[in-house]
């Protein structure tokens, strides 16, 4: 209007709003009061004190759209269908086949998604130490097995036969 104001109040705006978006078959989400000091998170529709949320400056409220909880949650979700095209539900089954093992050393619990670098495939689910052994070693299985047979005590010293070439025993 010329004055600045509107035509109608905040309320009979809304309420117009939401028979507009019903008509098209579209719902509404109802505003629920929040205590001051507070946010309602979406996901888990519960009212949080802000010390449960990460600050984000470009948002309107200077808060987050997640708390933490849900929001940790959200990634990993994300991250595994990004990384690895894993449904949490996938990985869950992947943990109950192995009876929640690491499938190298049989003593941890599983909580790392093991894959292949080079073609993505999934192997298995292992320990942190075992996931990590194997990035170490890059999955190179020759380099794996020389340092099971050093580990075994089985000595194998590379033979020079011409300058920067080697040949490793048999």
């Amino acid at each position: 209007m010329p004055d600045g104001l509107q035509a109608y109040c905040r309320e009979c705006s809304a309420e117009y709003y939401r028979q507009r978006q019903e008509a098209k078959g579209k719902s509404v989400r109802v505003k629920v009061p929040v205590p001051s000091g507070h946010k309602r998170c979406p996901r888990c529709e519960e009212a949080k004190p802000h010390s449960r949320w990460e600050r984000n400056t470009s948002s309107s409220d200077g808060w987050a759209s997640y708390c933490r909880e849900c929001r940790a949650e959200r990634n990993r979700v994300s991250c595994f269908r990004r990384k690895y095209g894993l449904t949490p539900a996938e990985s869950d089954a992947m943990v109950a086949e192995q009876q929640g093992i690491c499938r190298v050393c049989l003593a941890a619990p599983a909580e790392h998604v093991d894959h292949c670098h080079d073609t993505g495939r999934v192997r298995g689910v292992l320990c942190f130490s075992c996931n990590a052994a194997l990035g170490q070693f890059k999955d190179r299985p020759d380099a794996i097995r020389r340092a099971a047979a050093y580990v075994e005590g089985i000595a194998w010293k590379p033979t020079l036969v011409a300058p920067g070439v080697y040949q490793l025993p048999s």
